[in-house]
């Protein structure tokens, strides 16, 4: 009795942990909705107040009417699904080559993956700049995707290669000892091993290639193609700025990635036993 006792005490001081910590969390998001929702001038005159006087939708419609954010929405949207989609596909065949055809190499593999991470991404911007100037890519969605693969793929390489080790060669030795050849071992039977791997690393690859704000302002120069953490950045530029149209402006860049973690967290939460039995 005593020890039900203590197990119940224990489970909910970590409920109550927990739902402290996801308040915590979002609070931020909160905050910046709840301003984005506020009258004119309402933030500056008083920024310390919680709950608007004045609730008003007009921040969103000057952000997506009169600034067209709409469009930099949709061009981050395209960019960042683009360059996660194209990563995870070579990303998820490259591992599974190294971790299967060149083991050794693997290792070695892993550290050169993760020592480019130590050198500055501005580093890449005059090459690229002077490939893309010649191959037509400047102020292009495909110029801008294609360095967002730059860092994306050896990313997401890097995440997925410890994933794939995961995988017991007994169950690919038993689908071929029936019949099924290389590629459908590859789709069929890892794929759904690994999938909580793959959701996980999609989401990073997304969120990288959604707030990347370096390439986007050095390779687009023209507006109606300006992501949308280039257009944020515009906003600041302007002589009054206004925090109502901001916080619209940045509860919006929020919400997609958001979305894209709710629709793929049931792969992340799955875990390799569910993947390995489907």
């Amino acid at each position: 009795m005593k020890k039900n006792k203590r197990f119940s005490w224990t489970l909910s001081f970590s409920y109550l942990f927990l739902t402290i910590l996801a308040i915590f969390s979002a609070f931020p998001l909160f905050w910046i909705v709840l301003n984005a929702v506020k009258g004119p001038g309402e933030s500056s005159k008083n920024p310390t107040s919680f709950i608007p006087k004045n609730f008003t939708l007009d921040n969103y419609k000057v952000a997506f009417s009169e600034l067209g954010f709409g469009t930099n929405l949709m061009n981050s949207l395209f960019i960042a699904l683009a360059a996660t989609f194209i990563a995870i596909l070579f990303a998820s065949m490259a591992a599974y080559a190294i971790v299967r055809f060149f083991p050794n190499f693997g290792k070695k593999m892993s550290r050169f993956l993760l020592m480019t991470y130590m050198f500055p991404p501005i580093l890449l911007a005059v090459p690229f700049s002077i490939i893309f100037t010649q191959a037509g890519l400047i102020n292009t969605r495909v110029g801008l995707t294609i360095a967002y693969l730059s860092f994306s793929i050896p990313f997401a390489v890097w995440m997925l290669l410890s994933f794939f080790r995961t995988v017991p060669l007994e169950i690919e030795e038993s689908a071929s000892v029936d019949g099924a050849n290389r590629v459908r071992v590859f789709i069929q039977i890892v794929l759904p091993v690994v999938a909580p791997g793959i959701a996980a690393t999609a989401i990073y690859t997304f969120i990288n290639a959604w707030n990347e704000f370096l390439f986007a302002l050095i390779f687009i120069n023209s507006t109606e193609k300006m992501t949308v953490s280039v257009a944020l950045d515009a906003l600041t530029g302007t002589e009054v700025l206004d925090w109502g149209v901001m916080m619209a402006a940045s509860s919006v860049v929020i919400l997609p990635t958001v979305i894209f973690f709710i629709l793929i967290q049931n792969k992340i939460s799955g875990g390799l036993s569910e993947g390995s039995i489907k």
